[in-house]
């Protein structure tokens, strides 16, 4: 298979979107840190970049989050590049390969919570280059964990309180607010 490479911007300015035409993982996998990549060969080679600041990757796509400092004009075309060669010579996302959690847990509630992020917000969220994770629901306030290029992204907290807090609010009476928590 001839593995294409394209880009895309998110609403982090920091992060890139690099797509390719072929599955990479089932669900998705954040290693914000140099030190969280130790158990992933694709990861590891990628910090090996002075300037690689972050790396997550979901079905088709590794967004890399470059240093303060880099610019994209720079970097794009050798990442592009590092990104092909790596998935033709199939180098590992991770080494062991960690069961992806189909099924909500909780109450009533919760559950139906967890189905809305999965159906309606994590879509979204996934176009952007991020993800996002249920956390908890506690006296109305459902706490969630933005990753990828959401996290830290300047637009996040327009994403959480326009979009997720008034979807949630609206197709489940009970939930009164929604949080992000800091990784």
């Amino acid at each position: 298979m001839n593995i294409n490479v394209y880009t895309e911007l998110t609403p982090n300015p920091a992060t890139m979107k690099f797509i390719v035409n072929k599955l990479l993982i089932n669900g998705s996998v954040d290693f914000p840190t140099k030190e969280s990549a130790e158990h992933s060969p694709f990861a590891k080679e990628l910090y090996k970049f002075s300037f690689v600041n972050g790396v997550f990757f979901a079905s088709n796509f590794v967004t890399i989050t470059k240093t303060e400092g880099s610019e994209w004009a720079d970097v794009e075309p050798i990442m592009k590049e590092f990104v092909k060669g790596a998935i033709e010579s199939e180098l590992k996302i991770q080494l062991e390969e960690e069961a992806e959690a189909g099924n909500f847990e909780g109450t009533e509630t919760e559950v139906k919570i967890q189905q809305i992020l999965h159906d309606y917000v994590r879509p979204a969220v996934e176009q952007d280059g991020g993800a996002i994770s249920y956390r908890s629901f506690n006296e109305g306030v459902v706490t969630v964990e933005l990753r990828g290029s959401c996290s830290g992204c300047p637009s996040s907290t327009v994403t959480l309180k326009a979009g997720i807090e008034n979807l949630l609010k609206r197709m489940v009476p009970e939930v009164t607010e929604v949080v992000s928590e800091a990784l």
